[in-house]
């Protein structure tokens, strides 16, 4: 195992760092997609059922059977690979979003409708900070479950470590197929456990003093 991972150290990095930076992004974007959503929907009980509806509905599609369909019209790559894990990663975003926004309570915001503020500035000024920590609660679950994701798109010829893993499990038996496995697998763990980390103290600097638990 570690002549496997010396030899080839600077290749392991390179796809971490790829696999990281393609959830990463695709989060970055996936909650923009889903808090706007959910901004649209949650005040009225019809849309905002529709929208949870699609969100679990969402999540029980294989992400397998979803890259084969995209690979039909955007071929191989990195397209495939954003748009799935984006998709995915949006789900339970947007579900908390929604719930996060529909548990503030009414008189909050008739205060600061009160004092003159906006519907837009209300919005963002009150809302959105009230709702954070439960809408980044949905990026802390969307970043686990999409960290797996990324790898199962390297089927896709998409970037990140599933290639260790899908090059393992076609040689399996053969020499250095388990090595390749672990390291694509443990790998992403690593990943995983990071980027946990990073959300948890980016919660800490951005979720008002007054509303952390």
């Amino acid at each position: 195992m570690g002549d496997f991972i010396g030899e080839r150290s600077r290749q392991i990095l390179f796809a971490s760092w790829q696999h990281f930076s393609l959830v990463v992004q695709c989060l970055i974007l996936a909650t923009i997609i889903a808090v706007l959503i959910a901004v649209l929907v949650y005040r009225n009980k019809a849309l905002a059922g529709i929208a949870n509806g699609v969100s679990a509905i969402g999540l029980t599609v294989p992400s397998f059977a979803l890259i084969g369909l995209l690979i039909v019209p955007f071929g191989f790559g990195v397209t495939p690979a954003v748009i799935v894990v984006t998709f995915f990663a949006a789900l339970p975003i947007l579900r908390n979003a929604i719930v996060g926004l529909n548990n503030i309570e009414p008189t909050i915001v008739e205060s600061a409708r009160g004092i003159g503020m906006s519907r837009l500035k209300t919005l963002v000024s009150v809302e959105i900070p009230i709702a954070w920590p439960v809408i980044l609660t949905g990026v802390r679950i969307s970043a686990q479950m999409v960290m797996g994701v990324a790898a199962v798109v390297s089927y896709a010829l998409g970037p990140g470590l599933g290639g260790f893993i899908f090059s393992g499990l076609s040689r399996l038996g053969g020499a250095n197929a388990l090595e390749s496995v672990i390291v694509g697998v443990v790998g992403v763990v690593i990943l995983a456990l990071i980027l946990d980390l990073i959300l948890l103290g980016i919660g800490r600097l951005t979720t008002p003093r007054g509303i952390r638990v």
